[in-house]
This record gives C-alpha cells, sequence and structure tokens, in this order.
C-alpha cells in the first residue's frame, strides 16, 4: 500500500489496516466500548465466556445484569490498585473464582498452553469516544488485550505541517489525565507517533507528561533510518506491536516500580516501559543463547 492518503486519518488507515491483516488484530468500534469502565465490553466478555465459562457460570455473569455490574465494578478496582500490567499477567480474584485475564506466551512444547494462548483477542479501535461527557472527544487509536485498554496513540502528519511534538502536545493539553482511559496504570503506554518520529510516556499528567523517544536513532544520533519500503516508523505496528512481541514485553519488560526517596521516605510510584534499544538489545541476546547456547 502506497502512503498517499496526507491526513492523520491516512496513517490511522494504514495501521489499522496492517495490525488486521498482518497481525491478527480484530477492529473494534465505538459500539463495543463501555466508557463507564473503559473497556471493549464486547470482547472482554466474548473472550472469558471462550476461555472460561465454568467461572463465568459460578459468578452469574451472563445471568443478571446484576452480577455483571458486580463483576466489572470489581475489574475496575483491581485495575485501579494494581494497574493493567500487573492484571494481564496475574488475573483477579473474585470469589469463588481466579480469572485469567491474558494467557501468557507458552514453553516451546506446551500444547494445551499454546491453544490457549492464541485465544486472546488482540484489537485496535480508531477514533475511540473515550470521553464519558456527551463532547465525544476522540483519540486517534488504542489497543485493547482481552478488551482492556493497553496503548494509546495520538497520529499526526508531517505532509500537515504537525510532528510527533504536535502529538505530544495533544497529549499534555487535550487529554485529561482524570479521565478513566488516561488515569495512571490504566494503560501500559501512550505513543505519540508521526511518520518519522514515535516519542512514548507512561503517565499522562497534563503539562507535567514527560515524553521520551523510542526511536531506533540513525547514524549514532536521534531520529529513525530512512525505511525503503514504507515508512520510518512502521516497525512500531509491524515488529513492536506483533502479538508475540507485545505479549512479551508484558510478560518480562513493562512493570509498575515502587520507588522510596531516602532522606524524605516519600514513595513514588512508577510504570516502567522499555525504550527501543533496551527491548531490541535484550531480544536480541535471547535469540543469540537461544540459538548459540
Amino acid at each position: 500500500m502506497v502512503y498517499t492518503n496526507t491526513r492523520e486519518s491516512g496513517l490511522e488507515a494504514l495501521i489499522v489496516d496492517w495490525l488486521v491483516k498482518h497481525n491478527g488484530y480484530e477492529q473494534g468500534t465505538n459500539a463495543d466500548y463501555n466508557r463507564e469502565y473503559a473497556i471493549d465490553e464486547t470482547r472482554l466478555f466474548r473472550f472469558l465466556q471462550d476461555t472460561q465459562p465454568d467461572a463465568m457460570e459460578k459468578l452469574g455473569v451472563f445471568k443478571a445484569d446484576l452480577k455483571k455490574k458486580q463483576f466489572l465494578n470489581r475489574l475496575q478496582g483491581e485495575l485501579a490498585k494494581r494497574g493493567i500490567i500487573d492484571v494481564l499477567r496475574n488475573g483477579i480474584k473474585i470469589y469463588p473464582v481466579d480469572i485469567i485475564m491474558f494467557y501468557l506466551t507458552p514453553t516451546e512444547n506446551n500444547v494445551k498452553a499454546r491453544v490457549m494462548h492464541e485465544k486472546n483477542i488482540f484489537s485496535v479501535t480508531r477514533q475511540l469516544q473515550y470521553s464519558s461527557d456527551s463532547t465525544r472527544l476522540a483519540l486517534d487509536l488504542c489497543i485493547f488485550i482481552n478488551g482492556l485498554p493497553v496503548i494509546t496513540f495520538e497520529l499526526k502528519n508531517q505532509l500537515t505541517k504537525q510532528t510527533v511534538d504536535d502529538a505530544v502536545e495533544q497529549y499534555k493539553n487535550d487529554r485529561d489525565p482524570r479521565e478513566l482511559l488516561f488515569q495512571f496504570k490504566r494503560c501500559m503506554v501512550h505513543f505519540a507517533v508521526d511518520d518519522a518520529r514515535v516519542k512514548f510516556c507512561t503517565k499522562l499528567d497534563g503539562k507535567n507528561s514527560w515524553f521520551l523517544p523510542f526511536d531506533k536513532g540513525y547514524n549514532d544520533g536521534a531520529g529513525n533510518p530512512p525505511n525503503p519500503d514504507g515508512i520510518m516508523t512502521d516497525y512500531l505496528w509491524k515488529d513492536i506491536l506483533s502479538k508475540t512481541k507485545l505479549s512479551r514485553i508484558i510478560e518480562n519488560y513493562a512493570q509498575v516500580v515502587e520507588e522510596v526517596d531516602p532522606e524524605t521516605k516519600k514513595k513514588t510510584v512508577k510504570q516502567i516501559f522499555p525504550r527501543y534499544h533496551q527491548l531490541d538489545v535484550v531480544e536480541k541476546l535471547l535469540a543469540d543463547v537461544k540459538q548459540n547456547g
């Protein structure tokens, strides 16, 4: 596909098209999205019914609206307290059952685990109307795993004289960190993307949001190398957002850490997402060890 549409929607369509056709994602819609809980409710319950029907039966989630609401409230509380990464890794306990929210990458010969891992639903929604008030504010893209939002995107395009920095400004000025979707730990990472650069932030905090580069680097400097086969930033959706890579990031790299100031004893909680190079180096080392011992 030649990149001819110069608006953001062109880049948006390109990314979604690739994720759906090549990476095995589903495409969600605003009708699937429950703004009150910031989830793709359609896919969340399809995943749970498909993988854990007995647990759903015990909880009576599909029998009574009250039970469904209790379930969603519990999930909401766990996400607020522990964050998306921990909930995906460790699931949630709702008496009398333990609910798996994400099936981890299987070891080589574990056939059953592979079957379950393949039941994870990766999806992407365009122009997500996330706001619970009537403004219908929309986010360019949101990626969900099993109905839970994990990554948001604001896209810009240099052809329209807007760059990654305009996307950063949009996050800082137009995306209210009090909105459920943008609250700390509810998503793993927020990406600002244009056709040449990528930046990311793990904690939206209005004007104080801190964005780091997620570029490959070029000629020992910043930015990305020219890409003869497409857009400079397409490694993001072609590689990083592949199901295998994104699963490994969730399982091994992304995390929430608590730091204590030795003098004031004040605790700060940080959410960590790997920079491109950290990820790249570790993945290459692991591949080498696997191949060469």
